[in-house]
């Protein structure tokens, strides 16, 4: 019998360690999380199914004579989760998908990952009309980088629908008109689709119904919330055959992206600036409450240009932004998977290079949760988590005389300005702003 030494007895146990780590499901938080980050009452079930949108317009696909594009029915691949009553032994799904390579040449194949989750494939769904929130991934991303965020709103009530968008290549960039045009009208049809299809089994509430992007999938949400797109922006040349035009004008095209039962909107990283997606006042056609979430570092879509003027110009709605101070664009993914860390371009695809992800993910959840709770289901005792708060979380205060365990958490009164639902020491390196919406005209 070998005999294992000190030092390699310790390895072992670190190895396992990291292993438990690794496996554990993302949308649950760990210990330093905020209040509202935590799971909610329900056990999560998950199901798959697809959608036919019939007879669309493929941007990727021209007449080279005539410049007319080619039409043909659009498969999409819906994810959903919703809360479940699961039965004994019921085994978690553990979500497996690949995302591009590094476009460099030659392009680095696609790396397979892996994600473990907590809910049950088929498992019973619980009774009654759930919130319905429709979630939009990033160009080149994959819904199983967002099971953080769908499996944690399912615990709590929510049924959450992610797409799986079908983009092209990421860094192919003649392919971008794809993403560009077809955002929106998924995210239209997706939501229309299940409205009406599990409004009609009695599992959702058609009338309140959240949608929920990141990156590429934040300027989806936020045409199909209302923002109008700028007919003379720089981006309508990139999508062929005037094929986005109709969705910036009034008629039949834009109704059809357009989210009707809108209760609330976040946007995570949000794109659109680059391509000038809203002239100065698109934004303004947004009246739903708007909840955005932007590193000031972001050098992918832009703070400044992007979710800070976004926040300005959206003058219609209730809104928000949460800022990471020195934060960049990768707020939306999951934390990396084992498999992702063995090139930067794969590990970038989740990771901060500041923040710590699982601190990213479970702020996240916290925010997002309070602002879901308070204007979808319309739970007033959600307001004090993300109303009234100190501007810059680091200047929030906690008087010593009023200390308590180390590990307690704000309540937000009795002189302690530290953000509500986060502990001690723990609400660093954060903005929120908040703005009412413009009063209207009488």
């Amino acid at each position: 019998m070998k005999r294992i030494t000190l030092p390699v007895l310790l390895l072992l146990l670190s190895a396992t360690r990291m292993a438990a780590i690794a496996a554990e499901p993302p949308s649950r938080p760990g210990v330093d999380a905020p209040e509202l980050a935590r799971l909610g009452e329900f056990a999560v079930g998950v199901r798959t199914l697809t959608l036919v949108h019939r007879d669309q317009p493929d941007p990727l696909a021209l007449d080279p004579q005539t410049g007319a594009p080619s039409h043909h029915d659009r498969s999409l691949t819906v994810d959903i989760w919703y809360p479940a009553t699961l039965r004994p032994g019921a085994i978690a799904e553990s979500y497996a998908a690949e995302l591009d390579g590094e476009p460099a040449e030659p392009r680095n194949p696609p790396t397979a990952f892996s994600v473990a989750g907590l809910a049950v494939r088929g498992a019973t769904p619980v009774a009654g009309r759930h919130p319905l929130v429709v979630v939009s991934h990033g160009y080149g991303n994959v819904t199983a980088g967002l099971s953080w965020l769908t499996e944690n709103l399912a615990s709590k009530g929510y049924v959450v629908a992610a797409i799986r968008h079908l983009d092209p290549p990421y860094g192919d960039f003649s392919k971008f008109a794809g993403p560009m045009l077809r955002r929106p009208i998924d995210i239209g049809f997706v939501a229309r689709s299940l409205q009406d299809m599990l409004g009609a089994e009695g599992v959702v509430d058609p009338e309140r119904t959240a949608l929920v992007g990141y990156s590429m999938g934040g300027y989806g949400v936020l045409a199909s919330a209302g923002a109008v797109l700028d007919p003379s922006g720089s981006g309508m040349k990139f999508v062929p055959g005037g094929l986005l035009l109709p969705l910036a004008g009034g008629g039949a095209a834009r109704d059809a992206i357009l989210v009707h039962g809108l209760k609330a909107v976040v946007a995570i990283s949000p794109a659109g600036a680059s391509w000038g997606a809203w002239g100065s006042d698109g934004l303004r056609g947004i009246t739903a409450p708007l909840f955005l979430i932007s590193g000031d570092s972001d050098r992918t879509v832009d703070y400044a240009t992007g979710a800070r003027a976004y926040f300005d110009a959206a003058t219609n709605a209730p809104r928000y932004l949460l800022t990471y101070k020195n934060g960049g664009h990768n707020l939306g993914l999951a934390p990396v998977p084992d498999t992702m860390r063995g090139r930067l371009w794969d590990q970038d695809w989740f990771e901060d290079a500041v923040w710590r992800k699982d601190r990213i993910v479970a702020i996240n959840l916290h925010m997002i949760t309070a602002f879901l709770d308070f204007y979808v289901r319309g739970d007033p005792s959600r307001s004090a988590y993300i109303d009234g708060l100190v501007p810059d979380s680091s200047a929030g205060l906690w008087p010593a005389d009023r200390a308590g365990r180390y590990d307690a958490v704000s309540p937000g009164t009795d002189g302690i300005t530290v953000w509500k639902g986060f502990q001690r020491r723990h609400a660093e390196g954060l903005e929120l702003r908040h703005a009412l919406a413009a009063p209207r005209p009488q």
